[in-house]
């Protein structure tokens, strides 16, 4: 443990023993702290530069206005929006990005605030949930959006609150918010009456007026409507978001592409043969509603990509195909070139 963390948990614990209200007065403003950008990988330098750059605004938890990064590359009638996660930046989807306009597409990603180009000191889920409207308001209809991680659960509540989108693929994504109220608790060390007061202040601080927003933050609670496709990816290793939420996301969505892969962890999967082969795929479908309206006999996926009877949440881990990820490079054959 670092030094400034475990003089974070002193403070949070010293106040808790006050009252649980003071600790967690003192670890609230903390919950919504982002470190310093993450650098853009050498590797991506040359996919960024080939962006057209701009910005959409959203309010920002000061509520004063933040400019948000935007990045957009393609030339394409669909529109792809990437939406990365906690402490990531849209660099981190250029294997994605170079893969998905090959195909045709038109790829939108951006920073949130606090990451990336955006400036910032703090966020949080409504930061996501106002740009990806504010894209939309841009960009129109998307026929898929792709998000990592934190990234992941805020397309999964965006979906659910009428965003207009064919289809969603998650790649590491909680299950609900609350998971991040118990991980933040465990990295604090508060006991149980302090995370209590936390959520009730978590609450009146972000979503004054509602009695349990946990409640709505849950994609568990709240699955994505039938007429929109979801995949859904995870690490069996990942050390930063549990195997497990792969499990539960996909009880309640029965319908959902599920896909388990080994020894990729939570960020490397991004630019594994993988993610971005079962992406492309799933991106190139036909939508639910162009499948209805057909006449032709239904699309059969091949066995790689099709998800078996996934067990309800309280099974440990749904039945998947699970496959040894080799080295990744990032030199690779696009999907549309492959035979």
């Amino acid at each position: 443990m670092n030094l400034a963390l475990s003089m974070t948990r002193a403070a949070v614990r010293g106040a808790a023993a006050v009252s649980p209200e003071l600790g967690a007065a003192v670890a609230l403003p903390l919950f919504g702290r982002v470190a310093g950008p993450r650098p853009i990988g050498a590797e991506a330098e040359a996919t960024m530069w080939q962006a057209h750059r701009s910005s959409v605004v959203v309010d920002g938890l000061a509520g004063g206005g933040i400019d948000v990064a935007v990045y957009d590359w393609g030339r394409g009638d669909d529109v792809v929006v990437l939406a990365h996660g906690w402490d990531g930046r849209a660099s981190q989807f250029a294997p994605l990005v170079r893969e998905l306009v090959a195909e045709g597409y038109r790829v939108v990603a951006f920073d949130a605030p606090a990451h990336g180009a955006t400036g910032g000191r703090g966020t949080y889920l409504i930061d996501w949930l106002d740009v990806l409207a504010a894209l939309q308001r841009s960009y129109g209809r998307f026929r898929a959006v792709i998000g990592h991680s934190f990234g992941g659960l805020a397309t999964l509540l965006a979906a659910a609150d009428g965003l207009s989108v064919d289809r969603v693929a998650t790649v590491a994504a909680p299950a609900d918010a609350d998971l991040l109220l118990s991980q933040f608790r465990v990295m604090l060390g508060y006991d149980e009456r302090t995370a209590v007061a936390m959520r009730r202040r978590f609450a009146r601080r972000y979503f004054p007026g509602e009695a349990d927003p946990l409640a709505r933050l849950s994609p568990v609670l709240r699955p994505l409507p039938a007429r929109v496709g979801l995949l859904a990816m995870h690490d069996e290793g990942d050390q930063v978001v549990p195997f497990g939420e792969l499990a539960r996301l996909a009880g309640a969505n029965p319908r959902a592409r599920v896909v388990a892969t080994r020894g990729l962890g939570h960020n490397r999967i991004l630019a594994s043969d993988e993610f971005l082969d079962a992406v492309v795929a799933f991106v190139g479908e036909p939508s639910a509603a162009a499948v209805a309206s057909a006449v032709t006999a239904p699309v059969v996926m091949a066995p790689a990509m099709t998800a078996p009877a996934v067990a309800a949440p309280a099974v440990a881990a749904p039945d998947v195909r699970t496959a040894a990820a080799p080295p990744v490079s990032s030199q690779r054959t696009p999907a549309h070139a492959r035979s």
